[in-house]
């Protein structure tokens, strides 16, 4: 095994650690530990919730989670050598789930030891891609099997999941936080009053700033990016595919680098369509490092990483697939080359498709964020209407999910967690 340089003990809150992460980016955050470039090491991820939704039959703590604790990261992760211009090679050696302790291990309380969950974030609390659609708080618990999910909420579905990291990413300089806050402050004053918000600024409300104190804690309070976005050092990407095997090209803003993250995923679709549509986990994620001097420059990587998808993914080959147009059929209303709006009702059209096989649109949506589907951009060229598609393995389900001569076959597919 790597050499453990972050460890997280699973029954306790991130903030209670021997070692805290943080949940803000800033560059005054200490390092938590330092490698060298060629190292493999291993560090631990904690939920990003820091593990405030159990594993029951009500929606209530997804309703209610508090999100000012997002996300609980591991690090910061110091390289010795790392300069502002270079570029940090990280590699993705290995993820997963809290080992359990025996094969009889019965799951533990936090999310990742033995399962997971999937969640749909009301529109007051975060929302999500069709949360007009669906405003309200809803859940589905996942529980593993080697590298299988199953749920109880979702009867008729078993899937290999892409395991992954949600959010990875390096330090912001003090110069790109400060153009961070700007633009989102602006973005956010063109609709004071929209509900979801359209960006989260810095909150001091239950920051966790490593091992901060005094007057730097209360600078990264003040200042500090919330950690939802994915932004110019990486963070919250949520690509399934950045998984093992994968290298990642992360641009090097501050001395060090400061590499930290966590939000590791079970599996997801395209998209995490549910605000938090993958199965989230806590876990461990085994790195390589290494550097490229000035490699910003050398291959203009000056706004966002660069990375190379490894090669393990499940091996669906038969796929039903949705097609979505920028046009919203509610309102009749057409889009110019709106690619957002097309994948959206590709989404819904899928939705509709399940609901007559027996499970609820809350389950259909649920399903579509943490299942491994494929989206694509499949045109945005053909004025006025941008296509997108979304592929649904067919092989995940339990029965023909194709369309026949005889029609859907209709069953009781259950419910997934609800709020009372």
């Amino acid at each position: 095994m790597p050499n453990l340089v972050f460890s997280v003990d699973q029954s306790k809150s991130m903030r209670d650690q021997a070692v805290p992460g943080h949940n803000r980016w800033h560059p005054d955050i200490p390092v938590a530990t330092m490698v060298r470039p060629g190292d493999e090491f291993r560090v631990e991820c904690r939920e990003w919730t820091d593990a405030q939704l159990g594993n029951n039959d009500s929606a209530n703590d997804v309703r209610d989670v508090d999100l000012t604790h997002a996300h609980m990261l591991s690090g910061p992760i110091g390289v010795e050598g790392a300069e502002p211009g270079d570029l940090l090679v990280v590699d993705i050696l290995d993820l997963g789930p809290v080992p359990q302790t025996t094969p009889e291990a019965r799951p533990g309380e936090a999310p990742g030891e033995g399962w997971g969950y999937t969640g749909i974030f009301a529109k007051a609390n975060g929302g999500g891609f069709l949360t007009d659609y669906f405003p309200d708080a809803y859940k589905a618990i996942w529980d593993f099997h080697g590298q299988v999910a199953t749920s109880r909420h979702l009867p008729g579905i078993r899937y290999t999941g892409i395991t992954h990291p949600g959010l990875f990413g390096t330090a912001p300089s003090a110069e790109l936080l400060a153009r961070w806050n700007r633009r989102e402050r602006a973005l956010i004053a063109s609709d004071p009053q929209r509900v979801p918000p359209l960006g989260l600024p810095p909150l001091s409300e239950n920051t966790l700033a490593g091992q901060a104190n005094g007057g730097v804690a209360q600078r990264i309070a003040d200042e500090g990016a919330r950690t939802v976005p994915a932004r110019e050092n990486g963070g919250n990407h949520d690509i399934k595919n950045f998984t093992r095997g994968s290298r990642v090209f992360y641009p090097v803003h501050v001395d060090g680098a400061k590499l930290s993250g966590g939000d590791l995923h079970f599996s997801q679709g395209d998209g995490e369509i549910t605000f938090c549509g993958a199965i989230e986990m806590g876990g461990f994620i085994d790195f390589h490092v290494d550097l490229i001097k000035g490699g910003m420059e050398k291959f203009g990587i000056t706004t966002n990483p660069v990375f190379m998808p490894g090669n393990v993914e499940p091996r669906y080959s038969e796929f039903l697939t949705f097609i979505g147009i920028s046009v919203d059929h509610d309102t009749d209303t057409n889009y110019y080359l709106d690619a957002t709006v097309a994948y959206r009702r590709a989404c819904l059209n899928a939705v509709e498709y399940l609901k007559k096989w027996g499970y609820t649109g809350e389950q259909a949506y649920l399903l579509l964020g943490s299942a491994p589907i494929e989206g694509r951009i499949s045109g945005v060229v053909d004025i006025p209407n941008a296509c997108c598609s979304l592929y649904l393995p067919t092989a995940i389900f339990d029965f023909d999910i194709r369309p026949t001569a005889e029609g859907p076959k209709r069953a009781d597919r259950g419910q997934c967690a609800m709020t009372s």
